[in-house]
């Protein structure tokens, strides 16, 4: 579940969760008293005051900013919690989870070097710079492998790259040696790519490496990589386009996707007769997020669109108004039109998302290393030799085949203490062995045990370091309280909306009919077409298409009979339309039968009107989906007046009129 998903709807917790550190808050000199209470539960002058001032310039009903009216969503809200609560909700193993995660991805905020981070930002931000396309040969080793493994895939890397030194073709080499399976079809090629794009030692190899060369080999959790860059580029930058696009058969249909290519071929030859490119895809793209805006796309760059046939047709482009010829993706057919070329942004621009980026991947390794060394400085640690000792007596020269096992009496070796962390915090023998256990696919060479015992606890006491600083975050940083106990309140009141609002709008089948035939008048079809239309830019093409149609004829004879010599003069659509749809020429009046010609613009259209369906009522099923987000508002406006009744709510009134002075003197 995203956090997106858990603000929807909750007013208080979504204000609350962002910016909480650049919130207003409390003054210094505010005391924290009890404003009101829920079956005896207080809740603080505090929160209040910090939630409101955070809310104050976001929602835009000036209803909500009146205190009074404020105090009582906030009780609202407060009750929706403590429901929550009753039910049990806390207690579910999806919530734990949830809530899990998300201290997680939070914690990522506090647990960083700023220094290096930025210094990873920097590199990164050099390296985007540039795209490089590059080969490569890998020979595979476990990054945990035993040292002789590691030494007999470098020197097979070593081996490759002496012939590859030597003159012999490197793509052939890829296909003889790499391990990579791709490699038997591409020949180890990459194409081009930047920064982000390649695991860290694997970009970090490429990069170092000039154009032409060949790199040493380079180490990454797959095995031994052999790199040739080939080519070094400029960052293409961001671009704008517009397209038409006719999509694919949903199922493989031979007519249906012949069908799909002449459409965007007719299409294409309008283009070439001069017809405008927006007034096109308002009428015939079917990519319905940007047609009605003439198909124009946001702003993209290098890497971002999931389609690389699109990003390379649309920058093969130069000149604002260029056209390219159709092509497929695995989308459809599509017609980019260029709109206008952006520069590579700057730094400030881009910190925010490589930032998030440096978190996911290689980089933070170096960043958690930073952050260690600072944790041995911040707080006391101490190795409890006895505790110690009588763990390493567990551990024998079986964890250098991998075959040692934790004691059968491993709990006992709980009431043994091997760690002391800042004095409040102790770790027991068990969890040392158990961590000793994961770590026998490691490269453990370190002799005698003894020895190996000091190695794995100088890397347990680092990890228990980082567990120590992450459990205590709350302690450190109140903020990061704060954030975390709304998130606690707004991730049940989701799990409570869903069960209590969400489910029954969808399945009270009884309730919702109810609700739809008391509210019948606000779901209303307007008056339909079922209708044929034809256009062109050409007058005289449409007056044939209306001749042909007099006769009786259909739009596959006409467009037979019009469009020849490999020029489109005449296009069609069929369905049902809105009568007032941009899709159809405005008439004075729907008639059954063939339209006048109609010009609009620099087109001309004659409509041939099959059927004329009036304004009337949409069936339940036709307007179910707004129906069922009607009669979820209509549930939860009812459902606090409930509330109210179940729990029993005091208001200290004197508190309150103290916070609405304080309040109404900012």
């Amino acid at each position: 579940m995203k956090l997106k998903h858990v603000l929807a709807g909750l007013l208080f917790t979504a204000i609350a969760i962002t910016g909480c550190k650049s919130s207003k808050g409390t003054s210094p000199d505010t005391k924290k008293e009890v404003l009101f209470t829920v079956d005896n539960k207080p809740y603080y002058t505090d929160e209040f005051i910090r939630v409101y001032n955070k809310n104050l310039d976001l929602v835009k009903d000036d209803s909500q900013k009146d205190l009074d009216n404020y105090l009582d969503l906030f009780i609202g809200y407060k009750l929706k919690v403590n429901k929550a609560n009753k039910l049990g909700l806390q207690d579910g193993k999806k919530y734990q989870g949830e809530l899990k995660t998300y201290r997680t991805q939070l914690s990522k905020n506090y647990i960083t070097d700023t220094k290096v981070t930025k210094a990873l930002i920097d590199e990164a931000y050099q390296r985007s710079q540039k795209e490089i396309s590059a080969s490569h040969i890998l020979f595979l080793v476990d990054e945990n492998a035993l040292p002789a493994d590691t030494l007999k895939a470098y020197n097979k890397a070593i081996d490759v790259r002496k012939k590859a030194l030597a003159g012999e073709d490197f793509g052939k080499l890829a296909a003889q040696y790499s391990e990579d399976p791709s490699a038997k079809e591409n020949n180890g090629d990459l194409g081009y790519f930047s920064v982000f794009r390649m695991v860290y030692p694997f970009e970090t190899g490429a990069f170092k490496t000039t154009k032409g060369q060949i790199s040493m080999p380079v180490r990454t959790r797959y095995g031994y990589h052999v790199i040739k860059v080939n080519d070094i580029r400029n960052n293409r930058g961001d671009i704008t386009v517009a397209h038409i696009m006719i999509m694919k058969p949903k199922k493989e249909n031979a007519e249906e996707t012949a069908k799909a290519k002449s459409t965007i071929n007719e299409i294409y030859q309008k283009l070439k007769q001069g017809e405008d490119f927006a007034a096109l895809a308002k009428q015939f793209s079917q990519d319905k997020s940007n047609a009605s805006n003439g198909g124009q796309l946001n702003r993209f760059s290098s890497g971002e669109l999931s389609s690389t046939e699109f990003e390379d047709h649309a920058f093969a482009l130069q000149k604002p108004g260029e056209i390219s010829e159709p092509f497929e993706s695995q989308f459809g057919w599509h017609i980019v039109k260029l709109v206008e070329k952006h520069p590579v942004k700057t730094l400030e621009e881009v910190q925010p998302d490589f930032e998030n980026r440096i978190r996911r991947d290689d980089r933070s390794k170096l960043i958690t290393e930073s952050l260690t060394q600072k944790l041995k400085k911040k707080y006391t640690v101490k190795r409890d030799v006895a505790g110690f000792d009588f763990a390493v007596k567990a551990i024998n020269d079986s964890i250098y085949s991998g075959t040692w096992s934790l004691p059968a009496n491993i709990d006992a070796y709980k009431a043994k203490t091997v760690l002391i962390i800042n004095n409040d915090k102790k770790v027991d023998a068990k969890s040392f062995l158990e961590y000793v256990n994961t770590q026998q696919r490691a490269n453990l060479t370190a002799k005698p045990v003894s020895r190996l015992a000091s190695v794995l606890f100088d890397k347990f006491t680092e990890d228990q370091l980082n567990v120590y600083y992450n459990d205590n975050l709350e302690k450190e940083f109140p903020e990061f309280a704060i954030v975390m106990e709304e998130y606690r309140d707004g991730l049940l009141l989701f799990d409570l909306m869903e069960k209590e609002i969400w489910e029954k709008a969808k399945n009270d089948t009884i309730g919702l009919q109810k609700f739809y035939d008391t509210n019948k008048a606000n779901y209303q079809w307007k008056a339909r077409v079922d209708a044929d239309v034809f256009s062109s830019t050409d007058e005289k093409m449409v007056k044939q298409a209306k001749d042909y149609l007099a006769q009786g004829k259909d739009a596959a004879f006409i467009k037979e009979k019009l469009n020849v010599d490999k020029k489109v003069n005449i296009i069609e659509k069929s369905g049902t339309f809105e009568q007032e749809s941009d899709a159809l020429p405005k008439q004075a009046s729907w008639k059954i039968g063939i339209s006048d010609i109609i010009k609009e613009g620099n087109y001309y259209y004659v409509v041939k009107t099959n059927k004329l369906l009036p304004a009337g009522p949409k069936t339940l099923e036709e307007a179910k989906g707004r129906v069922i987000n009607d009669y979820q508002q209509y549930l939860e406006s009812t459902w606090v007046s409930d509330l109210k009744k179940e729990f029993t709510i005091q208001v200290n009134q004197d508190t309150f009129e103290k916070v609405k002075k304080e309040l109404n003197q900012k």
